[in-house]
This record gives C-alpha cells, sequence and structure tokens, in this order.
C-alpha cells in the first residue's frame, strides 16, 4: 500500500491509500473502480507525493500508455473474481510514480 496525495485546481490536497506494484523498479498505481477523482486530479496536477513504510517521496505522476500499458496489465491482471466484487468498473487506468530528482 501507498497514501497518495493529489492537489486539484484550487489547490486542495486530497490523500488516498492505494494499492501499489512495481516492476522493473517502476511503481504504479491503477485506477480500476468507479471513484477516480484522485486519479483525476495526477493526471491534471501530475506532482504528487507518495509515502511508502513512513518515507515519502515527490514524484510525477505519468499516465501509462500503449505498449508499457500492456505489458504491465498483462503482469498484473485484475482477476474475474476481483472485477465481480466490483460490479465489472470501466477499464482501468494506469499511473506510472516516478521520482523527482533534486537539482
Amino acid at each position: 500500500m501507498l497514501k497518495l496525495t493529489t492537489t486539484d485546481g484550487r489547490g486542495e490536497t486530497q490523500t488516498k491509500m492505494l494499492a501499489r506494484f512495481e516492476t522493473d523498479s517502476r511503481l504504479y498505481v491503477t485506477a480500476h473502480h468507479w471513484t477516480r477523482g484522485w486519479y483525476k486530479q495526477a493526471v491534471s496536477n501530475p506532482e504528487v507525493h507518495v509515502e511508502i513504510g513512513g518515507i515519502s517521496t515527490k514524484r510525477v505522476a505519468i499516465p501509462v500508455t500503449g505498449k508499457e500499458f500492456q505489458e504491465v496489465s498483462a503482469t498484473f491482471e485484475v482477476p474475474l473474481r476481483f472485477r465481480l466484487l466490483m460490479g465489472f468498473p470501466p477499464p482501468r487506468d494506469i499511473l506510472r510514480l516516478d521520482t523527482i530528482l533534486s537539482n
């Protein structure tokens, strides 16, 4: 799990606990349920804060598309049982959370 803090257009923050997954040393979160406010905020204002195990980092949220999306989706497939429990949600969106390097 991780805590993701996004900022809306008014500068107000929202923090959500989300399941995370990692592959090839990259950190991902997925929006695959009906409530996607945090996802829309991260796309609109991609500079986010991530907290994992009490360690907070600034990151940039990058929507995953194309070949990367196909590879990540295949690696972390949503099981049918889970989709049933969620009422067959809309297709999922995936964000890659890249660390912002300090200068």
